[in-house]
């Protein structure tokens, strides 16, 4: 943050604020951990703080403190609607466009409230007054951690403060193995941990609480996998038949895409995921090394994210789907094969 900024955010929290904290749709480990630790440090801060969530998220985060707080937009839409409309600061965490947050864009267009943006992904939008993106960033979570630094506050940091954010940095880092993880991360993290964060149980609450449906729906996704050595690929589909059978929950195919990068010579994988309520196939796409799954989401797929982690989504059938990612990887292979 450039040091206008931070006196701007000052001045704003210097006055009493409504003040609504906002992931996206969808929310993973790190838009959660960084939504409920600022909503704790805004408390502590002794302001007046809601978080309004779009939509629900996998049950592997409900166990975050503060969880109880999260306001549903599409459960509780009266109240989330009266309380977006009441907002005068607007925080939005992990996203950096409006459209990112589903049936809440036309609520969010039409308030007055201020928006103030912290996010590490890349070609943010200009819709708030302070807006911090970092794409360097390992997480919005350790963003969130700087952003209470420049205000002087990270004494206010607490134990459920920290546990949010390690959770948060800890999922949106792969445990600490992408790039994006730097030597000022692990300096965090371990700040955080002093803090109270208790790193072996946020592990065990995120990854080693598996229903038996889910590690089945694993082997299924497994079993589907297919390999284009050639291209250095990997892909795997998911119909909604094979949800359906497998008693599918939200989060339930969270970290499936990453398998494809434990092969041997494989620098790109993605999932294909078939939802028939949208109507949608939904992508998710991993890289390692310089192929910006980024650039390819963007270009193909309606998506985008970061360069080794993206997403997207196509409203052709699975069949077509495929058909046609097969086709544009063909357009790929020297830049796969550099």
């Amino acid at each position: 943050m450039n040091p206008e900024d931070i006196t701007t955010v000052k001045s704003i929290l210097s006055q009493p604020q409504k003040i609504a904290i906002i992931p996206h749709k969808n929310p993973d480990g790190d838009a959660m951990g960084s939504c409920l630790a600022l909503y704790g440090f805004l408390k502590e801060m002794g302001q007046t703080a809601y978080v309004v969530a779009p939509n629900d998220y996998p049950k592997f985060l409900k166990w975050m403190p503060e969880n109880d707080s999260v306001i549903n937009f599409e459960r509780e839409n009266p109240k989330a609607v009266r309380l977006l409309e009441e907002a005068t600061v607007i925080f939005t965490l992990d996203f950096n466009d409006l459209s990112r947050v589903g049936q809440m864009e036309t609520t969010l267009k039409a308030v007055t409230a201020d928006f103030i943006m912290i996010d590490h992904h890349q070609q943010p939008s200009d819709y708030a007054k302070v807006t911090y993106s970092d794409v360097t960033m390992s997480s919005t979570c350790e963003m969130v951690y700087n952003f209470i630094q420049y205000l002087g506050e990270t004494d206010a940091i607490t134990k459920d403060i920290a546990t949010n954010l390690y959770t948060g940095i800890m999922t949106d880092t792969g445990s600490f193995k992408y790039r994006s993880t730097s030597s000022k991360t692990h300096r965090v993290v371990a700040e955080l941990i002093d803090r109270g964060a208790e790193n072996m149980e946020i592990h065990r609450q995120v990854f080693d609480t598996n229903s038996p449906s889910r590690l089945h729906l694993l082997g299924v996704a497994l079993s589907n996998m297919v390999i284009l050595p050639e291209y250095r690929t990997a892909y795997i589909t998911l119909t909604q038949e094979e949800l359906d059978a497998y008693d599918y929950k939200k989060g339930d195919t969270e970290g499936f895409v990453n398998y494809g990068l434990t092969l041997e010579g494989i620098i790109f994988a993605l999932i294909f995921i078939e939802n028939k309520e949208e109507g949608i196939i939904k992508i998710s796409l991993r890289s390692t090394g310089d192929f910006s799954v980024n650039e390819f989401a963007r270009n193909h797929f309606d998506g985008g994210g970061h360069t080794n982690a993206a997403g997207g989504r196509s409203e052709l059938g699975m069949e077509e789907t495929i058909s046609r990612f097969n086709d544009i990887l063909k357009t790929y292979k020297s830049e796969l094969n550099p």
